[in-house]
């Protein structure tokens, strides 16, 4: 497996995520705290949006993605990815089923569930480890839920936060769908319509929804 490689999907050489990791290609700085910056940039930068699926390829491209102000943990991971790598640091997307506790009146009545499918994080691969890491949650979004906000160490894996601060669970893994070295299109879409069927039009073949 390549996980430095330029994709359809990472394509880190595209003007737009050259752009983005642009200040952090001094050699003064090590891979751990080019690392550590890049996640706390693509963290803060796009707001978090559950709410706009979509299935077409074009929309999943770190370049498309990063002209956005918001997207949703798998558009905020692939951006991430593409910049790692853009940084030599190896890194690929991890996918898993969450179920949210807090805030999940809108979520239960446009998906039918406050469970998260293709919930989309990290792997980086640093200081010879892969780790973990979620650029989902901006901070402001943190502030509106009384969680803190993610941070990454650049050592340990860093996930969604299991509690908010008044110690209520906030947010919980239910299914782990490992790690792929590109965006796995076919499967994300198989797996949405499994769980969420009654936001497909079948008969229209429908793949983009603001819900």
């Amino acid at each position: 497996m390549d996980y430095l490689a330029a994709t359809y999907f990472f394509d880190y050489e595209s003007d737009e995520i050259q752009k983005l990791v642009a200040e952090y290609k001094s050699t003064s700085l090590s891979a751990k705290e080019k690392a550590k910056l890049l996640y706390l940039k693509v963290r803060d930068s796009w707001r978090y949006n559950p709410y706009s699926i979509s299935f077409s390829k074009k929309n999943y491209r770190a370049s498309a993605i990063s002209q956005k102000t918001k997207g949703h943990c798998i558009d905020k991971s692939i951006v991430l990815i593409a910049g790692l790598r853009a940084l030599g640091i190896p890194a690929r997307i991890h996918l898993a089923k969450v179920k949210n506790h807090i805030g999940v009146e809108r979520l239960t009545e446009k998906f039918g569930t406050n469970e998260l499918t293709n919930h989309g994080m990290v792997n980086a691969y640093l200081e010879g480890k892969w780790i973990k890491l979620s650029p989902a949650f901006n901070a402001s979004i943190c502030t509106m839920f009384n969680v803190t906000p993610l941070d990454f160490d650049g050592e340990n894996d860093s996930i969604l936060q299991e509690y908010n601060k008044e110690g209520n669970l906030f947010m919980e893994y239910i299914e782990d769908y490992g790690h792929f070295e590109d965006v796995p299109m076919d499967f994300m879409l198989k797996n949405a319509k499994e769980h969420y069927p009654h936001i497909f039009d079948t008969e229209s073949g429908q793949t983009e929804f603001e819900l």
